[in-house]
């Protein structure tokens, strides 16, 4: 057995190709001394709208922000309720509060794991009574939600489309890219994802021209002019260091999201040729699928077995990373308590954090520790 340990990501291999390149760039930045809103930040900005076909780019300091600014620009706020996933990372439902609207959850599909429409008409048909604004789908795992069923649903109830588009830098749907498919979306530029920042940075979109602009003045406390306050907004402005990393990585996302399709196809056909598929039900381990309507960038590679936990242990034994995304679900959480939602009420949410684990995957990886990881699954399940 290799002694060699395999992450479940190491982002040292990808500074390590890029890393004199953008050090250049952030010392440019630093002798500059445009360390708030410098010129990196607008060209970051207008690069997305470029090469994505995305209207309205703009940047601030988390993925979180970029929720909360996709809503408030749209004037979501106060007796206003947004149906969502409880199956996401906790700022998925935080930022709803935040803009001072209450979450509402629908239940994912079982295969895809993001937001199903059919719970999200189940749920419209339940709260006739509430003002419902918004549907904010999760492009779960780099795959883009059903647009199709869910744009369907938002216009028969007039409603508005958030995308939390965290996960899904360059994914697609029928040949739009996320973040050009809904009102407004939001990414994230954590480290740990497909295109990453040197620490926390985001990004809102807006298809209106208007709804932009609001973003734009909300990201600095509610200002279009220098200390004149149009309204109480918050400080929320990209750091232009992080905007200089951005910009070199930018021209490797594409290429970087096709080596993690690579890496994904291969993790399906070694998995697959082990014999150790089927469905959960049955003990197997069920593998990730793609929509052929979409292009899925592979943020994770999510297997999902009854035996999760123990397969975990099994490959930390063997020095192979894995996580979990997510082992509680929203409406299980106990800041989420006064919602008043109670375990069962998701059954298919609830079955994804009980059985779901992400292998490592990043362009990086080599095939040699691909075998490994399949190699110690294999060994587990025989």
């Amino acid at each position: 057995m290799s002694s060699e340990a395999v992450p479940v990501l190491d982002l040292s291999r990808q500074y390590a190709a890029l890393g004199a390149e953008i050090q250049a760039a952030v010392a440019d930045v630093c002798s500059a001394g445009r360390f708030v809103l410098g010129q990196e930040v607008r060209a970051f900005e207008q690069a997305v709208e470029r090469d994505y076909r995305i209207t309205g780019a703009i940047g601030c300091a988390s993925g979180t922000d970029a929720l909360w600014l996709a809503m408030a620009a749209l004037g979501i706020g106060p007796g206003d309720a947004v149906i969502t996933t409880p199956f996401s990372f906790f700022a998925t439902a935080s930022s709803i509060l935040r803009v001072g609207a209450t979450p509402v959850f629908a239940d994912i599909d079982p295969v895809s794991m993001n937001l199903s429409a059919s719970s999200v008409a189940e749920v419209l048909r339940e709260h006739t009574g509430d003002r419902i604004r918004a549907i904010l789908p999760v492009h779960l795992y780099g795959q883009c939600a059903d647009w199709d069923a869910l744009s369907a649903l938002a216009a028969e109830h007039g409603l508005t489309l958030v995308e939390d588009a965290a996960q899904a830098f360059g994914a697609s749907w029928r040949g739009v890219y996320a973040g050009a498919l809904g009102d407004t979306a939001a990414f994230s530029f954590y480290p740990t994802k497909n295109l990453s920042a040197w620490g926390d940075a985001g990004m809102t979109t807006a298809r209106d021209a208007a709804v932009a602009e609001r973003a734009t003045a909300l990201r600095a406390h509610g200002m279009r002019r220098r200390y004149y306050h149009d309204e109480v907004g918050w400080n929320s402005r990209l750091d232009t260091v992080q905007a200089a990393v951005l910009l070199i990585k930018l021209k490797h996302i594409a290429h970087w999201n096709q080596q993690r399709a690579r890496v994904a196809a291969r993790y399906t056909d070694l998995l697959t040729a082990a014999g150790i598929t089927g469905s959960v039900r049955d003990g197997a381990v069920l593998l990730p699928t793609a929509d052929p309507r979409g292009t899925h960038v592979w943020h994770q590679y999510v297997i999902r077995t009854l035996r999760r936990d123990d397969l975990r242990a099994h490959l930390a034994e063997r020095k192979i990373g894995s996580e979990i995304y997510y082992p509680l679900c929203l409406h299980q959480q106990d800041a989420l308590e006064h919602l008043g939602y109670k375990t069962g009420q998701f059954p298919e949410s609830e079955k994804a954090a009980a059985t779901v684990l992400a292998l490592p995957i990043y362009p990086e990886l080599r095939e040699d520790e691909q075998d490994r990881v399949v190699e110690a699954i294999a060994s587990f399940f025989r």
